[in-house]
This record gives C-alpha cells, sequence and structure tokens, in this order.
C-alpha cells in the first residue's frame, strides 16, 4: 500500500458545509457525465409498465428458522443462493442483531454528523488509512467528486483496530455502541459465510478458511449524504461493486437512496428498506472464489434534494495478505481470476475511488491471458 502513503491531491471540501451554505447550484467538480446521472423519475402519466419496474424489490429472508438451529441446507440456504444468482443483493430480517442496537447506533452516528463542523475536522482522514472523517475516496486530481462525507474505521481484527484518536469524543456513546454494534454484525457475517459456502456445494467453514479464518477484517463506514440543489445531476455515491467479501448495509430509516444495477442494462432498481432489516450484498471476492458463479453487483447512491440520508456500511474482508483464487471444487474449466490478496486488490480503488466493475473485470482480463 506504500504509493498510497500520500496528502489529498486538493484541499477537501465537505460537503455537508456546501449543503448547508444555501448555493443553489453544486459545483462542477460534483456534475456527473450525462451518462452517469441518475435517471428521472417517471412523470405519474408514464405507461403503466415503465412504473412497474420501480416497484421490482431485491428478496426478503428470513433468517430466524436458521438461527434457531434450523440447519444450513433447508429453505435459507436455497433462498440466499437464488439471490446470490439472480441480483447479488438481498435483505435479511430475523437476523440476531437487536433492533435497539441498529437504531442506537445509527443515531449516534447522525448525531456526530450534526456536530459543528470545526469539531468533525479534528478527525480529518488522509488517504494513508481513509481512518476518520472524509470526504472523497480517491487519490485522482481532477476527479469528479461524489456528494456525501463519511466516517471510516477499523473495527476486527482486534490488532487492526483503530485506535482512540480516531473515534469521535461526540455523541459520548459513539465509540462503545459502534463496536458492540460491529461484534453483532461480524457474527451475523460469520453465519452468511457459512451459508454461502454450503450453497455452493462446498465445506460449512471454507469460505471463512479461505479469506483468513478469525484474521478476517471488518470496517465501518458511516456515510452522510446531505441535501443536494441538483440531485439530477450527481450521485451520493457513484456506482461500484464492494471490493471485499460481504457488505452488511443498515439503511436510513425513513429515506431511500441505495439503487441496485439489475441485469446488464442500465435498469436501476431504488431499494425499498424492510424495518429492522440488513440490505447485504456479496463483494467482488465471492466472484473470484465462487469463479462467477455469484457475481457483485453494481450498485450507487442517489441524494436527495429535501432530505439528508444516513447509513451504515460493515465491510466484511478478507485478510489482506490472503492470496485469493477460485475454489477447486468449482472449476469446470480453467479458472477466471488470478491470485491476488485483498491488499493488492483494493489499490485500485484507492486510488481510482468507485469505478463500476474495472476492478474485476481486468483481473478477469489477465487470467485469461496467463490461461490460454
Amino acid at each position: 500500500m506504500a504509493d498510497c502513503m500520500q496528502e489529498w491531491p486538493e484541499p477537501v471540501v465537505r460537503v455537508q458545509a456546501l449543503a448547508e451554505s444555501g448555493l443553489s447550484a453544486i459545483p462542477r467538480c460534483y456534475v456527473k457525465p450525462p451518462c452517469d446521472r441518475p435517471v428521472v423519475p417517471p412523470p405519474p402519466a408514464a405507461k403503466p409498465e415503465v412504473l412497474a419496474v420501480a416497484n421490482v424489490s431485491i428478496p426478503v429472508i428470513d433468517l430466524g428458522e436458521l438461527l434457531a438451529g434450523g440447519g444450513l441446507g433447508g429453505r435459507v440456504t436455497e433462498a440466499v443462493a437464488a439471490a446470490c444468482r439472480e441480483w447479488g443483493f438481498f435483505q435479511v430480517v430475523n437476523h440476531g442483531v437487536r433492533p435497539e442496537l441498529m437504531r442506537a447506533a445509527r443515531e449516534a452516528w447522525r448525531g456526530f454528523f450534526r456536530r459543528p463542523l470545526e469539531e468533525k475536522q479534528r478527525y480529518a482522514n488522509s488517504p494513508r488509512t481513509y481512518e476518520g472523517y472524509g470526504s472523497r475516496l480517491g487519490v485522482q486530481k481532477g476527479a469528479v467528486l461524489d456528494w456525501g462525507d463519511y466516517f471510516f474505521l477499523h473495527l476486527a481484527p482486534e490488532a487492526a483496530k483503530s485506535p482512540d484518536k480516531f473515534w469521535p469524543a461526540n455523541p459520548g456513546n459513539c465509540k462503545e455502541v459502534s463496536e458492540e454494534y460491529g461484534r453483532s454484525v461480524v457474527r451475523l457475517c460469520e453465519v452468511l459465510m457459512r451459508v454461502l459456502s454450503v450453497s455452493l456445494g462446498l465445506g460449512e467453514a471454507h469460505f471463512q478458511r479461505a479469506f483468513g479464518g478469525a484474521a478476517c477484517g471488518a470496517t465501518l463506514r458511516a456515510n452522510y449524504y446531505p441535501r443536494c440543489p441538483q440531485p439530477d445531476l450527481t450521485l451520493g455515491l457513484s456506482a461500484h461493486s464492494d471490493p471485499g467479501v460481504l457488505t452488511v448495509l443498515l439503511a436510513d430509516e425513513h429515506v431511500r437512496g441505495l439503487q441496485v444495477r439489475r441485469g446488464a442494462g442500465d435498469e436501476w432498481v431504488t431499494v425499498q428498506p424492510v424495518r429492522d432489516a440488513f440490505i447485504v450484498n456479496v463483494g467482488d471476492q465471492v466472484q473470484i472464489l465462487s469463479n462467477s458463479m455469484y457475481k457483485s453487483v453494481e450498485h450507487r447512491v442517489i441524494v436527495n434534494a429535501k432530505e439528508e440520508r444516513i447509513s451504515l456500511a460493515l465491510f466484511f474482508n478478507p485478510k489482506g495478505d490472503v492470496p485469493i483464487s477460485p475454489a477447486p471444487e468449482l472449476l469446470t474449466a480453467p479458472p477466471l481470476y488470478r491470485p491476488m490478496t485483498f491488499d493488492e486488490y483494493r489499490l485500485y480503488i484507492r486510488k481510482k475511488g468507485a469505478k463500476g466493475k474495472a476492478q474485476i473485470e481486468a483481473l478477469k482480463g489477465q487470467a485469461t491471458t496467463q490461461n490460454p
């Protein structure tokens, strides 16, 4: 990661500060190319079949039976397998994480983003670690930026946890609540890893072992998307697939914003979160390990002219120095991807930010070249 040890290429501007300044037009550096702008919702007079597309919803899976000891070979595993093949996304309910804890974590971070700017600036981050308060991802100079701020922290393993200096002092419960929340969501990820393994016909522990066992990592990103005067020209987060294993998202309870690409075309489905549910998606490392039987899916975040939005994303990642490659048990032809560590893989995202599925497609091309 050495070549990312640098400062941001330009002065960092907080999007929240821009939004609260009363500007009527967003700065040019946030204006997306026309092909990347969110689609304007259809007018009320649109044809019924067009309106029906917006009502398509990602699968909702009840984990209650599984967590009650129902076993890994039943309906839940089949439902997860179908969701991974058809969507790459699903929502989970009865997942074992207390709703009170979910709400407390979300409200703690809402409280942080409502603190004065000068207080938040004490936690300003850099590309060296990304830990702390940020407003951009990639380090390319002159890049088109996203309309959002965030706070990023390492939660696991213990040796990699963010030191106390990176944690906000206010709200006073932020660190305690977030750590308890993180432990609960990591346990959920470990259950889902077993489900994914079995759903592919692998041993129950295959995924966890392949990704580094107890040394798997977990990071938390609290996302804040301020109101935007021109939401049709920009995005809160550009289209991308997640580089890790699993992402577990606690969405805003009132404001929708997550969109998932459906199929190979340009159809974007806006996700309607279920109350007290998590939105789960598989990342690039699952696509690699499954040799593309399960695919990570592009998603993005739209912004709102009237309301702010907050969400919490926990990323469950491989141990950084473990080479990840397709499971031999799943190969009926040469592997699509060459081995690569997660540290090597995420370097691309650290440099360029969210760029669709460019990184994993490049990896596939390299494997093809090496396996004629």
